[in-house]
């Protein structure tokens, strides 16, 4: 019975790795830098994408101005997202996005309220970036 749990999971783990990887051989700027990297340093792109989010993680936990990186993250792209929403002629892309500010608005209102409370959860900065960029 743990054999096979531990063989279901296993092959899901493999599924996400291979989706991630996959992702990274995309063609864009940040996948553009991160093959400079692994060409200049001979680490696998997957490995160097892995230790940078995991450095990331550990400063939105323990970092002084997480909410700030945070908020500053749930800002710029949408923001640019949604200029080039308004620009195009399909409505579709304008609802998506307006309902990203009413989410990101709400969040930013109770948090205004619960500040204190906040303090306590030092996973919140983190979980709320994984939030809005998902």
């Amino acid at each position: 019975m743990a054999a096979a749990v531990h063989e279901k999971l296993h092959e899901r783990v493999m599924g996400w790795k291979k989706d991630v990887n996959d992702w990274l051989h995309e063609k864009n700027c940040f996948t553009d830098t991160l093959e400079k990297v692994e060409k200049k340093t001979g680490v696998d792109r997957l490995y160097i994408f892995s230790g940078g989010a995991g450095v990331f993680s550990i400063y939105m936990v323990l970092g002084y101005w997480a909410q700030l990186v945070c908020n500053f993250i749930g800002f710029v792209y949408p923001s640019y997202r949604s200029v080039k929403a308004i620009e195009s002629s399909d409505k579709d892309d304008d609802t998506k996005w307006l309902t990203y500010w009413v989410v990101f608005a709400y969040f930013s209102v109770i948090e205004f309220f619960v500040d204190i409370v906040l303090s306590w959860f030092p996973v919140y900065w983190l979980v709320k970036v994984a939030f809005l960029v998902w």
